[in-house]
């Protein structure tokens, strides 16, 4: 078999056609599905830890300072670990990860530059568009539907979204939700034509190359501190690096509508983060906006499981 069409095979055999995940193998597809489960709880925990660390840098090098360096670590870290044998490469698996860095790069700073623009609020609303698209787009079923609505509801009224007439800002979150919808299908794509993390880590690596020119022209003309660059590396670390590599993963084991509708927890994450680390106090209404979403997550995970068996 060309190794262009190997993948990573467990007792289920896996694959993925229009957004679904089609398994076979009772014990062995649950005990996959709740790997994948505990894969995105990880990596949108280690996510929005990062973003809160990243933010301190802020006044020092600016978003664009923050996310190349971000790039750059995540790089680094990524092609050390998985070792892509690019060489080895085919047409048909360069596409996606040639695809997968350019959106990678072009999410990160379109989301910060809206948060610049129009508050963390509709920022993050916005750009939820993208994966609650994908969740809806990828099911046929009422269930899965009303989740992505009740979720889509709990992210509306945790993040508070205010009215704006900044319509860059607005742009560009809505640019940040075409990519990150654009980032759930490639992960995919990249799941199942190339082994590991071989895809990630060379997305990540053209990712880090393509904000080169525009680090050296930020860090120029805005000189950093030691704090800062410690702080926006460690975002590289946790907000690119580690969901990167799990986010791949997590997508060979749940269907693309699922993924879409659990990217809902991330503002509960961010919440939680804000609460534990920073000392931010949550009103009841958030509270309640969180459990709408960790219900519909629930109900989807259920549902999910349910139909496998």
């Amino acid at each position: 078999m060309a190794r262009g069409q190997r993948t990573a095979r467990t007792e289920t055999e896996i694959a993925v056609a229009g957004g679904e995940t089609a398994v076979s193998g009772g014990d062995g597809e649950r005990r996959g599905r709740l790997t994948g489960i505990a894969m995105m709880c990880g990596s949108g925990l280690s996510n929005q830890t990062g973003a809160a660390l990243g933010a301190l840098a802020f006044p020092v090098i600016g978003p664009a300072g923050v996310v190349a360096v971000r790039q750059w670590v995540a790089a680094v870290l990524l092609l050390a670990v998985a070792r892509p044998r690019l060489r080895s490469f085919t047409a048909r698996q360069w596409r996606p990860v040639l695809l997968l860095a350019a959106v990678f790069a072009i999410m990160n700073l379109s989301l910060y530059s809206a948060i610049d623009r129009v508050g963390l609020g509709l920022a993050v609303t916005l750009e939820f568009l993208g994966p609650l698209a994908v969740a809806l787009a990828g099911s046929r079923r009422a269930v899965d539907l009303g989740c992505a609505l009740v979720a889509a509801g709990g992210v509306v009224t945790l993040t508070r979204p205010q009215p704006s007439t900044d319509y860059l800002g607005i742009g560009l979150g809505l640019l940040a939700a075409v990519c990150w919808a654009s980032y759930i299908l490639l992960n995919g794509t990249i799941g199942r034509r190339l082994p590991g993390a071989e895809g990630s880590a060379a997305a990540a690596g053209i990712s880090g190359l393509l904000f080169v020119p525009v680090g050296i022209v930020v860090l120029l003309h805005r000189p950093p501190t030691v704090g800062a660059l410690v702080c926006a590396a460690v975002a590289g670390v946790l907000s690119s690096a580690v969901p990167f590599l799990s986010d791949v993963q997590a997508l060979r084991r749940v269907p693309a509508r699922f993924f879409g509708i659990f990217m809902s927890v991330n503002p509960v994450l961010a919440a939680v983060v804000g609460l534990v680390v920073l000392g931010e106090s949550l009103t009841w209404s958030a509270w309640a906006a969180i459990a709408a979403v960790v219900v519909s997550n629930a109900v989807s995970v259920l549902a999910s499981g349910r139909r496998a068996g």
